[in-house]
């Protein structure tokens, strides 16, 4: 059993009151978890392999706070383990331009995954675990275990009661993932108060039943011994994932301890007094870390996590002599590198090449790219036959001993759970190893996912969403399927491509500019219904964003558009060339990457003294940024056959001629400025 002293004792007290000085400087925070969190915290992270002066070095053990209100535990953590934060870091607690915000996110060093809406971390955390397993399974050969770390997680009852934590752990045990290990602050309490008036389900029987290995810690306030030794109870076990129940006090020592008056709100100046003079600390002292406790860390974790790394890094010298062309290819993606010349394989279309559906399209793009891109991994939430993202020869991603495939899959089967999806894909991302990660549902469910989607965009995981049945053309099915408005609330997300490409260049376009994304993710908007190849398309054009697919000399009305609009906008544009009127047709199947374009290009594209008529099947909402008037749909769809559907809410070449006209009629005369002439 691992012994403990009085200076992990001390060390325990520091974190804890490190925290609460953090809250109390703010006068705003959450001191409770924390409190009861510390003893958890000391023995995980002085076991931890890391190293602070290499914060992304890829075999680093990982940690999630997954209650991510608790974050003055984690910012206690990475200053005494030796991250860039200092105390004055640390003083300067939920301020604006500090490094340490109300909830972990990111950007910080030390912090794997944005954190702050509850149950994310945890779902994140079996994307961690994922990554950790493939790149094991893809690399590793005998004598070279370049990858084995773990993921740990610290969670709460409101994690627990959040319905993606429990999409994400079910999937966690179907994967048998022995590298993820969770801690359970079972504290019962929640803002409401006890946990008794709204959660007294066995929650160790749950994730039994997900199957998961469940272990208990009676004293998770105090018991050091206790607690590491179900962490090492849990390490053993490499076939399944564990949860291990800490019953701790919230609050602890604090006047208020097990009451949820401590959860979201500062201690009083009396109860922090009180507690220093409890933990053997002058009261009247803050931000107070004993000599003794900095180099227990460093003793115990931070040096030997930096001659782990040192090893490490010999290890894969060591491993290129013997497999050079996995270290070559491992090494490139560590530089965040893509394979060189990878989009040389993305299809190109001329207008004489048969129509196709753009979900087809996006199946084209795969199969012609997945074996060249092996960092590309992902999979469907339960509608690969409809998003169609396997490809012929991918293999899951299974526990080997299932029979459905083996850990070295890049196919991941992620069952009806595209909330869950959509956390796990996050956390694939933040592992490193340039992982390009995709998830798949019909562009209407993607909203289950919203908070997983904007978490991405605010963490810059440039993670892909491939989303098909994107409009009222996937027809019988009706209304509850089709979406209308999903596309103005993804774009109105910051930081986040949304593409509806109208053809297969556009398609490899999106699939470009998304792959080739750092820090930006996409939600790529695919058709069931076909799509002619459009004459004026192309990759290179495409990819700016918004583009003039067919223009004409001085024309009386710019008709811009997106995916399966832009088609019949072309046939619209000879109906009025019938009646002499000179159409110029925008394809813009991407706001935001249009939107980064030099002022000159874009106006270029949209420029003034020409009216701009805007076509989508969908809510017309943010379409004044790039239009004058706005054909759209602002009321939810019906059931039928698409082109039915299609003719009945008027989206033809006749019904487009006619706005047109009435567009040309009403400005004639006018001073008319392109929406892109602003004030600001």
């Amino acid at each position: 059993m691992t012994q403990f002293s009085d200076v992990d004792r001390l060390a325990v007290s520091t974190i804890r009151l490190l925290s609460v000085d953090q809250v109390s400087k703010a006068n705003s925070g959450h001191p409770g978890a924390p409190l009861g969190l510390a003893p958890a915290a000391h023995v995980v992270w002085k076991q931890m392999r890391l190293n602070p002066k290499s914060p992304k070095w890829i075999n680093r053990d990982r940690f999630v706070l997954s209650n991510g209100h608790a974050c003055a535990l984690l910012y206690s953590l990475l200053h005494l383990f030796g991250y860039d934060l200092s105390i004055e870091d640390l003083k300067q607690f939920r301020q604006v331009g500090s490094k340490t915000p109300g909830h972990p996110e990111y950007e910080l060093p030390g912090v794997e995954v944005t954190t702050g809406p509850l149950g994310q971390g945890i779902s994140n955390a079996v994307g961690l675990a994922i990554a950790q397993a493939n790149l094991a399974a893809t690399y590793n050969k005998p004598g070279y275990e370049l990858s084995d770390n773990y993921t740990y997680v610290f969670l709460g009852d409101g994690c627990l009661q959040e319905g993606v934590s429990s999409e994400a752990s079910s999937l966690a045990g179907h994967l048998k993932l022995g590298n993820l290990i969770a801690f359970y602050d079972d504290n019962k309490i929640t803002i409401d108060g006890h946990t008794e008036v709204s959660f007294d389900e066995d929650v160790l029987k749950r994730y039994e039943a997900y199957g998961w290995e469940v272990l208990n810690v009676a004293n998770g306030d105090e018991n050091l011994e206790d607690i590491a030794s179900a962490l090492e109870q849990a390490k053993k076990n490499k076939d399944k994932p564990t949860l291990i129940k800490l019953t701790t006090t919230i609050g602890f020592g604090s006047l208020n301890a097990g009451s949820h008056t401590v959860h979201g709100a500062p201690l009083k100046a009396d109860d922090v007094k009180q507690l220093k003079t409890k933990l053997g600390f002058n009261p009247d002292e803050s931000f107070i870390v004993p000599q003794e406790v900095y180099d227990l860390y460093h003793n115990s974790t931070i040096q030997p996590g930096a001659e782990s790394e040192k090893e490490w890094n010999a290890l894969l010298e060591k491993y290129a002599g013997e497999y050079p062309k996995e270290a070559a290819e491992l090494k490139r993606r560590l530089a965040g590198k893509l394979p060189e010349n990878w989009e040389s394989k993305l299809p190109v279309y001329k207008p004489t090449d048969s129509a196709v559906a753009s979900r087809k399209l996006s199946e084209i793009v795969l199969q012609s790219i997945f074996e060249d891109v092996p960092e590309l991994i992902g999979g469907s939430a339960d509608l690969t036959p409809s998003n169609l993202t396997r490809t012929t020869n991918a293999v899951d991603f299974q526990p080997p001993q299932s029979g459905l495939g083996d850990y070295s899959g890049r196919y991941i089967r992620f069952g009806v759970r595209e909330h869950g999806m959509g956390a796990i894909i996050n956390g694939l991302s933040a592992y490193g190893a340039n992982y390009k990660v995709f998830g798949a549902t019909f562009l209407n469910f993607v909203s289950y996912a919203a908070g997983a989607v904007r978490l991405a965009a605010l963490s810059g995981h440039p993670v892909i969403w491939i989303a098909t049945h994107d409009s009222i053309g996937l027809g019988e099915d009706g209304p509850t399927h089709q979406p209308i408005e999903t596309l103005a609330h993804l774009r109105a997300i910051p930081n986040m491509m949304v593409w509806r490409p109208a053809d297969g260049n556009e398609v490899s376009a999106a699939y470009k500019v998304a792959l080739e994304s750092q820090d930006t993710p996409s939600v790529i908007a695919l058709s069931r219904q076909n799509l002619p190849q459009l004459d004026g398309s192309s990759i290179e054009k495409a990819s700016k964003g918004g583009y003039i697919l067919q223009d004409v000399e001085n024309p009386d009305i710019a008709i811009v558009s997106t995916g399966s609009e832009v088609g019949i906008a072309v046939e619209a544009a000879k109906l009025l060339a019938e009646k002499n009127m000179k159409v110029r047709i925008v394809s813009l199947p991407d706001f935001h990457t249009f939107s980064r374009q030099p002022k000159e290009y874009q106006l270029s594209v949209l420029p003034d003294r020409v009216p701009i008529l805007s076509v989508e099947v969908l809510s017309t909402s943010g379409w004044s940024e790039y239009a004058h008037q706005s054909f759209g749909l602002n009321r939810f769809g019906a059931s039928g056959k698409g082109p039915e559907v299609y003719k009945f809410f008027e989206f033809t070449p006749e019904g487009i001629a006619s706005r047109a006209e009435k567009t040309v009629a009403f400005y004639k005369g006018k001073e008319v400025l392109s929406p892109l002439n602003k004030a600001f």
